[in-house]
């Protein structure tokens, strides 16, 4: 059994952590978010030792270090908001603990190099979730894909999630804090388009708004058109008008890739990967870090050389 801590306690991807450390035989002995609302411990590890300040959670799981090996922390999850997963991370490894980051790893490619020079000097081990690899449906897409590698595919990627008023005033909604759409909730599926099809060649941004965001990849092995968008007002009309906020639609030549079902125990896969000593580290995270960096600092084109559908039909209605 190993001894897990835990930062952003009260955040929305939180849940998943502690249900993987406790399926997992583990247990969390010590959480940290400033905001208290973080009653979910109770559900799963309610004798765990809160923090709202990370100065006490950090000297605390200092404590633990030096009480005796049986206290200390092992491996630290990290599900804070996006710019302080690699000051967390870098936290972990200086109190002789793992590190196991939600996406993105870090939000800037060079804070990938300083990560890998820690990670030599303490001896000690990053990792991060990459839960789409372990889908058993994609992960069957990719034995297909490889089949066939002599083939370039034509790939069509449209991802909306609704969210609300308040995500524009969120961390989310903060380009510095969440590396904005691109790399927030871009990162899962450029991760898989990456792993899929190999490195990106070129990149083209077709459409950038706090919004909604669009371009072009010419990946080693396909051409990926993608649409990604957090306004409810881009989901399709039978999505929109059902009880529906989020569509997921990836097309490999034309033929739909159906991965709808599967996702509810991702991150616990994760985390059997990562303690096996298979999990997903600093190599596997750096291409889509640095393909999601270049995509949020190009200027959308003046003339896109191919226009998403989904562009197509908003301009076709108007909006």
């Amino acid at each position: 059994m190993k001894n897990f801590a835990l930062t952003g306690a009260a955040g929305y991807v939180a849940p998943r952590h502690l249900r993987a450390i406790r399926d997992t035989g583990n247990r969390l002995v010590a959480a940290c978010d400033p905001h208290d609302s973080v009653g979910v411990l109770d559900s799963f590890f309610p004798d765990a030792a809160y923090f709202r300040e990370f100065e006490r959670f950090d000297r605390h799981l200092e404590l633990l270090r030096r009480r005796s090996p049986a206290d200390r922390v092992h491996v630290v999850s990290v599900c804070a908001p996006n710019h302080l997963h690699d000051a967390h991370v870098r936290n972990a490894m200086r109190i002789g603990a793992d590190a196991l980051c939600e996406k993105p790893l870090v939000l800037n490619p060079w804070n990938l190099d300083a990560l890998q020079d820690l990670e030599t000097e303490t001896g000690r081990r990053v990792s991060t979730v990459l839960q789409l690899r372990v889908h058993p449906a994609l992960i069957e897409l990719k034995r297909k894909v490889e089949a066939r590698a002599d083939r370039r595919a034509r790939v069509v990627l449209s991802y909306v999630t609704a969210r609300g008023t308040w995500y524009r005033y969120s961390w989310k909604g903060d380009e510095h804090k969440s590396g904005g759409l691109a790399t927030n909730i871009g990162i899962h599926f450029f991760d898989l388009l990456v792993w899929l099809f190999g490195p990106s060649r070129r990149e083209e941004v077709a459409l950038s708004e706090p919004s909604r965001v669009s371009g072009l990849l010419e990946l080693e092995r396909a051409d990926v058109l993608w649409f990604l968008s957090v306004d409810r007002s881009d989901l399709p009309a039978e999505a929109a008008l059902g009880t529906k906020t989020t569509f997921r639609s990836i097309t490999i030549d034309g033929e739909e890739v159906e991965f709808t079902e599967g996702f509810t125990d991702l991150h616990t896969r994760v985390y059997e990967e990562t303690l096996a000593g298979r999990g997903f580290g600093i190599a596997e995270a750096r291409p889509s870090v640095e393909l999601a960096y270049r995509i949020r600092s190009a200027q959308p084109a003046a003339r896109p050389s191919a226009v998403h559908p989904f562009l197509e039909k908003l301009s076709r209605s108007g909006r």
